[in-house]
């Protein structure tokens, strides 16, 4: 109630590192054109080198910095691979934005071994292993801000979504767990912002058989992601009813 009166006062990332998975469409590369505008160096991962370096370019054309690495977040060394030579190359990341992920679809048991496993490695799994690059730094300086794309889907289940409600539930988990462990360590300046959207129109969503509510645009929830992160919240709804929503359901 307090905030919805007097606005939270928000942070300057100007000159700021920040790092987006994901970035070569969708909410990722709102989020990075986004932080461009507001004058981060940003560095753009993206299995898709072609859409990465236009998100890149386009940042640069608007006056930004970007740096375009090609990842691809289901190999752990290609990870730390590419991690190294972004801290030779720009530096360690002020912000981490664990945003690619992946969606098939179908009934359960029509989902094929290898669309589980890819759903956990790209959802779940890689944000292990770029918080294990990236958090030792801020650590040393107890200063950073490490975000979470997840999901509604993190907080219902729904049908024809088994695995990617999972992978969303686990990596709603994993910042919430890490964020009592910072707390626990001592390490309160650096924060964490988990964003839960309902569908969102990124081409994911084409092949759902069932779905609720409306489907938000990548612009709706790059905007509320990017506002949360300057005004450090735990935990960021699109559309905002929806935290209301979820605490009167718990």
């Amino acid at each position: 109630m307090f905030y919805s009166i007097v606005p939270r006062r928000k942070k300057d990332v100007a000159g700021e590192i920040v790092l987006i998975t994901g970035a070569g469409h969708g909410i990722g590369k709102e989020m990075a054109l986004e932080f461009g505008r507001l004058g981060a160096r940003v560095v753009i991962w993206d299995m898709n080198k072609t859409t990465n370096e236009k998100t890149a370019e386009e940042i640069r054309n608007n006056g930004g910095t970007a740096y375009s690495f090609v990842c691809d977040l289901t190999k752990t060394d290609e990870i730390r691979r590419v991690s190294e030579r972004v801290r030779r190359e720009v530096g360690d990341p002020y912000i981490l934005i664990n945003n690619a992920g992946v969606l098939y679809g179908g009934e359960l048991l029509k989902t094929e071994e290898a669309e589980i496993r890819r759903t956990f490695e790209i959802n779940t799994l890689c944000h292990f292993w770029t918080v294990k690059e990236f958090l030792p730094s801020m650590m040393e300086q107890n200063r950073g801000h490490i975000v979470t794309i997840a999901s509604m889907a993190a907080k219902a289940g729904t049908a024809y979504l088994v695995d990617y409600c999972s992978s969303k539930f686990a990596a709603f988990g994993f910042t919430e767990a890490l964020s009592d462990e910072l707390r626990v360590l001592g390490k309160t300046n650096i924060q964490t912002t988990t964003v839960c959207p309902m569908f969102v129109d990124t081409g994911l969503v084409e092949t759902i058989k069932y779905k609720a509510g409306k489907i938000l645009t990548p612009e709706e929830v790059s905007r509320a992601t990017v506002n949360g992160v300057l005004t450090n919240l735990d935990v960021v709804y699109v559309p905002a009813r929806m935290n209301l929503v979820t605490r009167i359901g718990a």
